[in-house]
């Protein structure tokens, strides 16, 4: 790989996307997480929208230079729920839910600013948005430790539960395998872009009304 100062200047620009991709996810798993009765994300200090609380700087790292990364997951105590299984549903689709919303809000401040014809707002704003359902999407797939994994977890019987926690063991070594072997790309490439078209089939008439 050939690091250019073109390619700097877009690891700079991707920055805010990555931070508040990974920052407003976590934090979005705590908040549901106290909603359903859990206080150990406050205990844990991880109530908060402050990037360094939430980052895990190996997988913040990866994130930038190979584009697949981690965040530092929140504590939960499932037996603290008020309902268990719709706690920890709701706890899982917090995070993607955040991200897919913010990305609908980074969309449409992109298209509100193509007028202004400033790059570098341009740029960072794309990255925004991206990051964000790129996020989302990589998030539900039904591998652990990813949200999907809890998701589906949740709607199995037992025999499918115990076969998929025997999985979990593997699961990052099968999210590895999966991305080098470009895997990751088939699938989450079509996704994201299909959420991004269906954002500016919404907000387009109205970025329109508004700069018009």
């Amino acid at each position: 790989m050939t690091y250019s100062s073109n390619y700097f200047l877009s690891l700079l620009l991707s920055l805010p996307g990555i931070l508040i991709a990974i920052t407003f996810h976590e934090a979005a798993h705590g908040y549901a997480a106290e909603a359903m009765g859990d206080d150990t994300p406050r205990l844990s200090g991880r109530l908060s929208l402050n990037p360094f609380r939430h980052i895990d700087w190996i997988g913040f790292l990866a994130m930038i230079f190979l584009h697949f990364g981690w965040a530092k997951p929140v504590p939960i105590n499932p037996n603290n729920f008020t309902d268990r299984k719709k706690g920890m549903i709701r706890v899982a689709l917090s995070g993607c839910l955040t991200n897919l919303l913010l990305g609908f809000i980074g969309y449409g401040a992109y298209l509100i600013c193509l007028p202004l014809n400033n790059l570098v707002l341009s740029i960072v704003l794309q990255y925004i948005f991206e990051y964000n359902v790129v996020f989302a999407i990589f998030n539900l797939i039904p591998i652990p430790p990813l949200d999907g994994y809890h998701i589906l977890y949740e709607f199995l019987p037992y025999r499918g539960k115990m076969r998929l926690e025997a999985m979990s063991r593997y699961g990052f070594i099968i999210l590895l395998i999966l991305m080098f072997a470009g895997v990751f790309g088939w699938v989450i490439t079509p996704l994201s872009n299909g959420v991004i078209r269906l954002y500016d089939l919404i907000l387009s008439p109205l970025a329109k009304l508004i700069v018009s």
